[in-house]
């Protein structure tokens, strides 16, 4: 009899192994459906996915991941995802609980596993925590800016992909490779065109602090009166020190950042004497119709502002 119990128990729990939902492979001839957060990795999984991959991005472009409300359409979206990928980092502070109450069995693929993290400012830990963290503490998000970081990020969508729909993975792999020559490119101008920037003009001013990477990286200084999330505003003591950091290093422009209200720049502006150095983008792409619909696009969009308000002399 207790052998019998046994063997029951087994076959009954083997039954409900097979009865649980698992992520669907694409069906013949249909994409991937694939689901991004936010519109920078959503080309980057277009990138690497091609013509067999179907990609929504959650967040649109032109829109703040920071301060995102999740719509219900969100919830449905993300059910009938095949896989969803992720910043991480703590960027997208509403999507675990998307992702519960969405009752998904998509596997996540964090893009920025294993990419080179560097520390958020601690100048704006007082009240600058990003959806509930405190990034004073923690490692900077916005590590998509170094275009080294955005190859590991290339190699764990690949990676993602290619177990999700396994019948793809050669292809997903040929992309990634041919994106990579494509950043290599990218890298090698950014370098170039900073290198001609005088090194005494080369201090930019933003709206929030989402540049740290491509400061690290290609040696511009960034400041900025917010912290790592635009969902907190700036204080008056940052406005201030802002002003007087420009004043007295002589900085030439700042920046307005195209997912942030432009008037607290513009008064930075007027009272520190420094010139609107034109519009950049940090956490967005722009429509397919603007100077920024794809990452590439992006970098090289900023790279220009920047060339043009810093320098050469």
């Amino acid at each position: 009899m207790g052998a019998w119990r046994v063997r029951a128990a087994a076959g009954l729990a083997a039954l409900l192994l097979l009865c649980l939902p698992a992520p669907a492979q694409p069906a013949r001839g249909e994409p991937l459906r694939a689901v991004a957060t936010f519109s920078i990795l959503a080309d980057l999984v277009r990138q690497v996915g091609g013509a067999h991959v179907a990609v929504t991005s959650l967040v649109a472009p032109g829109a703040d991941a920071h301060g995102y409300n999740p719509a219900p359409t969100d919830s449905r979206t993300l059910a009938e995802a095949q896989v969803i990928v992720v910043n991480g980092l703590g960027f997208e502070g509403w999507i675990d609980r998307l992702i519960r109450a969405s009752g998904t069995k998509a596997p996540v693929v964090v893009a920025s596993k294993g990419a080179r993290t560097i520390a958020a400012n601690p100048e704006h830990e007082h009240g600058h925590g990003h959806a509930g963290h405190d990034h004073g503490a923690g490692p900077d998000p916005h590590a998509w800016q170094s275009v080294a970081n955005v190859r590991v990020y290339v190699a764990n969508i690949r990676d993602g992909l290619a177990k999700a729909d396994p019948a793809h993975a050669e292809d997903y792999a040929r992309n990634a490779a041919a994106y990579g020559g494509a950043l290599d490119r990218l890298d090698a101008e950014i370098r170039d065109t900073i290198a001609a920037v005088p090194p005494d003009h080369r201090r930019v001013i933003t709206t929030h602090d989402a540049f740290g990477y491509f400061g690290a990286s290609y040696g511009l200084a960034f400041l900025a009166p917010q912290g790592v999330s635009t969902a907190s505003e700036a204080s008056p003591r940052d406005v201030a020190r802002i002003i007087r950091q420009i004043r007295r290093d002589k900085v030439p422009a700042v920046f307005l950042e195209t997912i942030a209200d432009p008037r607290l720049m513009q008064q930075i502006a007027r009272e520190s004497g420094a010139r609107i150095g034109g519009r950049i983008y940090s956490d967005s792409l722009s429509g397919p119709d603007g100077p920024a619909p794809t990452y590439l696009d992006m970098m090289r969009a900023n790279l220009a502002a920047f060339r043009a308000a810093l320098g050469p002399a």
